[in-house]
């Protein structure tokens, strides 16, 4: 089973399309996490207690992490760890939104895959897709390429023309044409739900990793109508500081979850 296939599998077997963001910024957590050895490793434990039964996937910012240095890049390592102990058939995504020449992503890849764990990744499209290649190698993980990203400042590039098409969308055509072994995902922001339903439209069945839910602004029943395949999956809804940094985090993804699963029902 690889990665693709695990996610589906925990989506359908929980009902549930929530991904929730372990964003741990050490300057946003609450006191009692920093009096701990390893305050980001405590808090993610306590933010995956409260809120696993309602996720299908778990995500890391690495950002966050290598902030803190070597202890930062261990709270990382063993907060994969521990949902691989405890909950083995949750995807895990390490957003690090990675690529470089050949032999760079190489060690990018082992490092995010073989080292720490992760099922999937985050990379940008812009240096080509041999940059690409030692990731994708990887069959039984998942490449998650940026496509339309939910910052404003994405139009910038992603808007550009190239053969009469904005780039976003050469980004989503030959990501559908490479993608024969089922382990490419695309990131397609919740704050632009036109370009979500163009990017549904192009890749047929692939899920998409759609941030922008919550504290962006992204609309839930507006995300499902443009991005539901014809299964009523392939989504990965994340959200972040919506949940992790809420007085009761359990009742915020509970919450959520139930938004989702209701506006499910009435999509198209």
């Amino acid at each position: 089973m690889n990665a693709t296939a695990k996610y589906d599998a925990r989506a359908k077997a929980v009902n549930s399309l929530l991904c929730v963001g372990l964003d741990s910024d050490l300057a946003k957590l609450p006191q009692p996490f920093l009096q701990c050895d390893q305050p980001q490793l405590a808090f993610n434990r306590h933010i995956i207690d409260a809120t696993a039964e309602y996720a299908a996937a778990f995500k890391l910012n690495s950002a966050f992490y290598e902030a803190a240095g070597a202890s930062g890049w261990r709270q990382m390592a063993e907060t994969v760890a521990y949902l691989r102990e405890r909950h083995p058939d949750i995807l895990i995504i390490c957003d690090a939104k990675r690529a470089d020449i050949g032999n760079t992503s190489a060690a990018y890849a082992s490092a995010i895959f073989d080292r720490l764990g992760f099922d999937a990744v985050t990379l940008s499209p812009y240096l080509g897709w041999d940059a690409l290649a030692p990731f994708l190698s990887y069959a039984h993980k998942v490449s998650i390429v940026l496509c339309r990203t939910s910052n404003p400042g994405g139009a910038d590039l992603q808007n550009l023309l190239v053969n009469g098409v904005p780039l976003w969308q050469a980004v989503a055509q030959q990501a559908a044409q490479r993608n024969e072994r089922d382990n490419i995902m695309l990131v397609a922001g919740a704050t632009y739900p036109r370009e979500l339903a163009k990017i549904r439209e192009i890749v047929g069945a692939m899920t998409l990793l759609v941030p922008g839910v919550g504290a962006q602004g992204g609309d839930v029943a507006e995300v499902l109508d443009a991005g539901l395949n014809s299964v009523g999956r392939g989504l990965i809804i994340n959200s972040s500081r919506g949940i992790v940094f809420i007085a009761d985090p359990a009742q915020a993804a509970a919450s959520l979850r139930d938004r989702i699963n209701a506006e499910r029902r009435h999509a198209p």
